[in-house]
């Protein structure tokens, strides 16, 4: 009776795999099994890794975005409490500056304080007025003619003059005039006054209709 010889792994033929003994086909089968489990678990695991660490960069992401967001509202309060204070303030400044119905006269003040200071009035021609946001700015063409203290003079009456007085200077020239010290001042300068409710929200309701229709940010 002869005896069975024992397979060994160089007696197999991967090339006919249904040749070998059933031990080893079974054998092979469990292998091949494990590797396809094993190389399954392996990408599902590494395609788990990714978008765990995609979620962590969302995550910190949005943590900061909360993080500065938080701030963001923890100021709003005090700055909204600024912003009205300056608003307020602004408000008490524009209420010192002359009125519509005090422009007039206004303008007589500054001319009467040219000539009592002894300047010669050669020119002055009040322009019309240019409403502005809250404001509206009256342009004055002048010459006039002085020393230089005179204009001093003058300078120190607009200031004590009961309103306050801002004069801003536009395309002035200063030279000498004759041979006796006297100066020419002419050009173009400025003054300004407040404008009341009705002008203010008449100006809002023109910077709305020039914006399309948007909402226009004004001085209540």
């Amino acid at each position: 009776m002869s005896q069975k010889k024992p397979f060994k792994l160089s007696d197999l033929d991967f090339n006919n795999i249904g040749a070998w003994p059933r031990n080893a086909k079974l054998v092979f089968c469990v292998l091949v099994g494990l590797f396809i489990l094993v190389m399954f678990w392996l990408l599902l695991i590494r395609g788990q890794r990714d978008e765990l660490k995609g979620l962590e960069r969302q995550e910190a992401d949005l943590r900061h975005q909360f993080e500065e967001k938080a701030g963001r509202a923890a100021n709003l309060e005090p700055l909204k409490q600024q912003l009205a204070q300056m608003e307020q303030v602004l408000q008490q400044m524009l209420r010192q500056l002359p009125s519509k119905t005090e422009m007039p006269d206004l303008i007589v003040d500054i001319s009467q304080t040219a000539l009592s200071s002894g300047l010669a009035n050669e020119l002055f021609k009040p322009g019309p007025e240019s409403p502005r946001e809250f404001y509206a700015e009256k342009p004055i063409a002048l010459r006039m003619v002085g020393t230089y203290h005179q204009f001093g003079a003058f300078v120190s009456g607009v200031a004590s003059l009961p309103r306050v007085v801002i004069l801003t200077m536009h395309d002035i020239s200063l030279k000498p005039k004759g041979t006796k010290g006297a100066l020419e001042l002419s050009g173009t300068v400025k003054t300004y006054r407040y404008l009341d409710e009705l002008e203010t929200a008449e100006q809002e309701k023109k910077a709305t209709q020039a914006a399309g229709g948007k909402p226009a940010g004004g001085m209540k």
